[in-house]
C-alpha cells in the first residue's frame, strides 16, 4: 500500500476525535476488535490443523516403517528361496 492510498483510507486523527469516543474512533475500534477476533479464531484453527497433521505424519511414518520391515522380510525370504533353487539345480 503506498502512502497516498494509506492517507486516503485512514480517518484523520485529532485530539477531538480521541476525546469524543464517537464516530470513526468507535467504528475503528469495533473493526479492529473484529479483526483481532478473526485472527484469534484463525490461529486456533491452524493450531488444531497443525496438531492433526502432526498426528497423521506420525501415523504415516509408523506405517512406512512397518512396510519397510515387511519389505525387508520378503526380500530375505525371496533371496533364501533363490539360494535353495540354485542348490536344487546343482544337486546331482
Amino acid at each position: 500500500m503506498d502512502n497516498e492510498n494509506f492517507e486516503q483510507n485512514t480517518a484523520p486523527f485529532t485530539i477531538e476525535n480521541f476525546d469524543d469516543p464517537s464516530g470513526t474512533v468507535v467504528t475503528d475500534l469495533a473493526i479492529l476488535a473484529e479483526r483481532v477476533e478473526q485472527l484469534v479464531q484463525r490461529c486456533e484453527q491452524l493450531t488444531w490443523e497443525n496438531q492433526e497433521l502432526r498426528q497423521q505424519t506420525t501415523a504415516l511414518q509408523a506405517e512406512r516403517d512397518a512396510l519397510h520391515d515387511k519389505n525387508e522380510q520378503s526380500r530375505s525370504r525371496i533371496e533364501a528361496m533363490i539360494v535353495r533353487l540354485r542348490d536344487l539345480e546343482q544337486a546331482p
